[in-house]
């Protein structure tokens, strides 16, 4: 099914497109076929996911497709906890569907909109320094090149690929299926507090290596850093959920509803900032609470954002984050919204934000209504000079001469761009300027499948 004229817009309002048709594919079969009439036509062909990436990673210039009828469990073992998911199942679905299992994925990022293609894709992630990113789950996948080929890729097939194609900025193919490997559904035990900005920081490091998860947000203009630990329990493990009344008094009411006034309130008369930070930093709440993992991992988010993410080498987070203080401070911006703080495992996966080394991440963020250039440029001056890496689905500014520097694996992963994608079928402006542009010659140096 095909449908023209309509207008794409990202959840940030960061990006849009006005494709030539959107098409809806129901198989990996469709996928091919739309794939090869794109290319009869000479036309790019995005898949779009949930359009929550803040950058343009997603635009489709050509072609669109929505993967929402490629969803759901396709197969599930629960000796191995091993699921084979349609790449176009919504992560908010996963603990529905996992339920009949007993299985849970073994992290998650705080937004579950995502869908579970397009999270694995552009890498995210959650926090602890025991667990990877969401796409080192992955052991096997389907793709479909830009050739047409229907590819499989595991640990027993192209082995070789899995590497980049877990984490393949949708530039290697269409991904079909994903196949992960699950754990037993477990309880989280969260324990939320606010703490003097200095303790934080002084002691993170020996706390990020003692706790299961640990996430920090700080609010510019305040004086203390808020903590959320948790702590991994059995799936049988009694569980205190936070009450239906108290959950929306303190996430919606206190949370969303009182972020949503700073920042209206900001947008239009900033000196009001700092002063309405410190209000929001005595009313946020101490509390703990136990409950399934995915109720305690994510949250609402109802307020419209602009982000920005860097991921540094785990021991840098103290100082830069403090850098970021004395930036906002020196320049007397106002910003309204917090600072994120989260770290995660060292894995192999070539376009990782963690390959090769334990991650701190630092996430800064601005009302959408507000202009995020200056203060974006300046915090990304400071992440690039701890040797930072960009998360690829949030802003920043870098090429694909930058992040050469900082990828030991970025040529290897090109290479296999340019052999799955000789055309630059998947191409758009984004993908360009991170990646290059795919080589005139690249048809002429190996079949689609080889690497």
């Amino acid at each position: 099914m095909t449908a023209t004229g309509a207008t794409w817009r990202n959840w940030a309002r960061t990006e849009s497109a006005r494709p030539h048709r959107v098409e809806r594919p129901a198989d990996a079969w469709a996928v091919q076929r739309a794939v090869l009439a794109a290319a009869d036509s000479g036309l790019r062909i995005k898949p779009v996911g949930a359009s929550h990436s803040f950058t343009g990673i997603a635009v489709a210039p050509d072609v669109q497709l929505d993967l929402a009828d490629l969803s759901g469990v396709i197969e599930a073992d629960a000796a191995t906890g091993r699921v084979t998911l349609g790449a176009g199942t919504p992560l908010h679905r996963l603990p529905r569907l996992l339920e009949p299992y007993g299985l849970a994925l073994p992290n998650m990022g705080d937004i579950d909109s995502q869908t579970i293609a397009g999270a694995t894709s552009t890498g995210t992630h959650g926090s602890g320094l025991g667990f990877g990113g969401l796409a080192t789950q992955i052991v096997a996948a389907k793709l479909v090149t830009g050739t047409g080929e229907l590819l499989t890729v595991s640990e027993t097939e192209r082995p070789d690929l899995l590497p980049a194609v877990r984490l393949g900025l949708g530039a290697l193919g269409v991904l079909v299926e994903v196949t992960l490997q699950l754990v037993p559904r477990f309880v989280l035990r969260a324990v939320e507090r606010n703490a003097p900005f200095d303790e934080v920081w002084d002691g993170w490091l020996d706390r990020v290596r003692a706790e299961d998860h640990l996430d920090v947000y700080w609010f510019p203009h305040t004086t203390t850093a808020f903590t959320k630990t948790n702590t991994r329990l059995p799936g049988d493990a009694p569980r205190h959920p936070v009450g239906s009344l108290k959950g929306w008094v303190d996430d919606e009411l206190l949370a969303n509803g009182t972020l949503w006034a700073i920042c209206a309130l900001g947008y239009i008369a900033p000196s009001v900032t700092p002063p309405l930070a410190r209000v929001v930093e005595r009313l946020t709440p101490d509390r703990e609470f136990s409950d399934h993992s995915q109720r305690v991992f994510t949250a609402n988010r109802s307020v419209r954002f602009r982000e920005m993410e860097y991921a540094l080498p785990l021991e840098a987070i103290p100082d830069a984050v403090r850098e970021v203080r004395s930036l906002v401070e020196r320049k007397g911006w106002r910003v309204s919204l917090p600072i994120e703080v989260r770290a995660a495992a060292s894995d192999d996966n070539w376009l990782s934000t963690a390959y090769g080394r334990e991650s701190g991440y630092i996430a800064v963020h601005r009302f959408y209504r507000e202009d995020h250039t200056e203060y974006f440029a300046g915090v990304e001056a400071i992440m690039r000079s701890f040797a930072g890496r960009p998360h690829w689905g949030k802003m920043h500014t870098q090429t694909a001469a930058t992040l050469r520097e900082v990828y030991p694996r970025f040529d290897d992963f090109v290479r296999v761009r340019d052999e799955l994608d000789p055309e630059g079928r998947f191409a758009n402006a984004y993908l360009d300027r991170v990646l290059g542009g795919v080589r005139a010659d690249a048809s002429a140096t190996g079949s689609a499948g080889a690497a």
